[in-house]
């Protein structure tokens, strides 16, 4: 279940019981206290008859914090956490990021629809969107084309409307990609470029060989064409087509957290705090 249709659930369900006491048995509990008290019982029974039951005291206890987290992760900010390599060498897998939720305009959670437009991906931001093949997913990428763009990928080369995306080399990279079946290390070997995407400079893998997926498109309006920083070893619109604007879910903007997922899960402070760019 999507986790914000698990929280306005929890949210729902803890307003109404508390809402239904205070409406009919609050009142129902302080009129038997009232009758026990006349009767002349104790301090301890008067109480006993006016206490509310423990199903009351945690919707009670729970709605305020559930509505302060509900309203804090759909129109605030949101943390996610990277599972895959195709972010590589700007995530990695391990790095916990929040995700500004109002960065592109306000939306009703749960339907994702925008309600306010404060505005709109640009060249070069890192993006969380509901992956178009099954919504109940997040994915991660960077925005390489805007609705109406001409988009070439060819020779690991990205031309944006004509225009060559300049790639400076910069050193080998590499990185683990699990254990084989003999609980060898697998080691990726990759070139570490610098990529100056429409005036955003940021790094790319990129492999030998040739590219996975050569393409050609025209960006369609209200559509976004995305790909992972690890060219050769990312699932992108490449392969499955562009992301609709009402799938976008927000800029990442910073690493709360990461471990170091190589070196067998030890807390990566030196990536703590770094900024998602």
């Amino acid at each position: 279940m999507d986790f914000a249709l698990f929280m306005l659930l929890a949210l729902g369900a803890t307003g109404m019981v508390w809402l239904a006491d205070a409406l009919f048995a609050k009142p129902a509990r302080a009129r038997a206290a009232e009758q026990k008290a006349k009767a002349g019982a104790s301090a301890e029974e008067v109480e006993h008859a006016y206490k509310e039951s423990l199903l009351v005291e945690y919707a009670r206890a729970f709605f305020p914090v559930i509505l302060l987290v509900f309203l804090f992760r759909s129109f605030l900010v949101e943390p996610f956490r990277i599972p895959s390599g195709s972010m590589i060498p700007s995530l990695l897998i391990g790095d916990f990021i929040l995700v500004n939720k109002f960065t592109y305009g306000l939306r009703v959670p749960v339907l994702n629809r925008k309600i306010l437009d404060l505005g709109r991906p640009k060249h070069g931001d890192v993006m969380v969107f509901r992956f178009p093949g099954d919504p109940s997913q997040n994915f991660i990428k960077r925005v390489i084309g805007l609705p109406g763009d001409h988009v070439v990928y060819k020779d690991k080369k990205l031309y944006i409307n004509g225009v060559l995306m300049e790639q400076t080399p910069l050193d080998e990279y590499s990185y683990s990609e699990g254990r084989d079946s003999q609980g060898n290390d697998l080691q990726i070997a990759s070139t570490r470029m610098q990529e100056n995407l429409d005036g955003v400079e940021h790094s790319i893998l990129l492999s030998d060989g040739p590219d996975q997926m050569p393409k050609d498109i025209i960006v369609p309006e209200h559509q976004y064409f995305v790909m992972g920083d690890n060219r050769d070893r990312s699932n992108d619109s490449r392969f499955w087509g562009t992301v609709p604007e009402q799938n976008i879910v927000g800029k990442a903007f910073l690493i709360w957290f990461s471990w170091d997922i190589q070196k067998g899960g030890p807390v990566s402070w030196s990536r703590i705090g770094d900024s998602v760019h």
